[in-house]
């Protein structure tokens, strides 16, 4: 089965969640991680996680919340329950919110020392924030790029510290040359693959809400970058997620 490591199932979604999640499953999509990016999402995430076959999530805040006190929402209940398997999405955005970099910075470094404390891996957002999120982003923490479109450079000094990186619908993009190239380079045991859904559709569903059965949309590009059968490609995405997500298991 394929898993899409990166979806937000608590927005508003064509026909319901309950159609979503069918809708992944008769299409080969049979693992779904839901991401929270909004704290409110928190709960609710959880409910369709306890609700579902084979949902796990991650959470934590976006930087578009920087007022946000994580320890409110990211408590050792939540972080202990068996179906949270990861902190995120957490890290930097200069793009949407360039003015209040040092309270995206303190929201960041807070959310990542949650994650160490409890053994967690994280998900990571960064855009136009290279040189601060290689910064605060040691060696010390493990965990994967999200939805990476970020550079070459970016992409060596995650490398070097143990990170797995994630392939969106931005891969197929005609204009997105530059992120196949990065990721024909990236070694096939530290590729994920997601639709962060309901963004960045793939092509040929570009400019409609993304959903996870399109996450074989993406697999297809990524196989022929990779120069792997698809059937191959899904067997180490299977592992990878394994290992970036040690709490992630298939639900029999």
């Amino acid at each position: 089965m394929f898993i899409d490591t990166h979806c937000h199932l608590t927005y508003d979604c064509d026909g319901g969640v309950d159609a979503v999640i069918e809708r992944a499953n008769n299409a080969g999509v049979g693992g779904l991680i839901c991401a929270t990016a909004n704290p409110v999402d928190i709960k609710p995430a959880l409910e369709i996680a306890k609700t579902h076959k084979n949902i796990f999530v991650t959470t934590g805040i976006h930087p578009d919340y920087p007022d946000q006190n994580p320890y409110d929402y990211l408590t050792d209940d939540i972080l202990n329950d068996p179906y949270v398997i990861g902190v995120g999405e957490i890290g930097l955005d200069y793009h949407n919110n360039p003015l209040n970099k040092k309270e995206q910075m303190e929201l960041f470094e807070k959310q990542l020392e949650i994650a160490y404390n409890h053994k967690m891996p994280v998900a990571i957002h960064t855009r136009e924030a290279e040189a601060d999120t290689a910064s605060i982003l040691t060696d010390k923490y493990h965990g994967v790029m999200h939805c990476f479109t970020s550079s070459w450079d970016l992409a060596k000094q995650m490398l070097d510290r143990g990170f797995f990186f994630s392939a969106s619908g931005i891969l197929t993009f005609k204009n997105a040359e530059s992120v196949r190239e990065t990721f024909a380079k990236i070694p096939n045991d530290r590729i994920v693959i997601e639709t962060d859904s309901p963004f960045c559709a793939p092509i040929p569903y570009r400019g409609k809400p993304c959903e996870p059965a399109f996450v074989i949309e993406t697999a297809k590009v990524l196989a022929n970058i990779k120069n792997l059968q698809i059937e191959d490609l899904e067997t180490i995405l299977f592992e990878n997620t394994k290992r970036l997500y040690p709490k992630w298991h298939v639900k029999l």
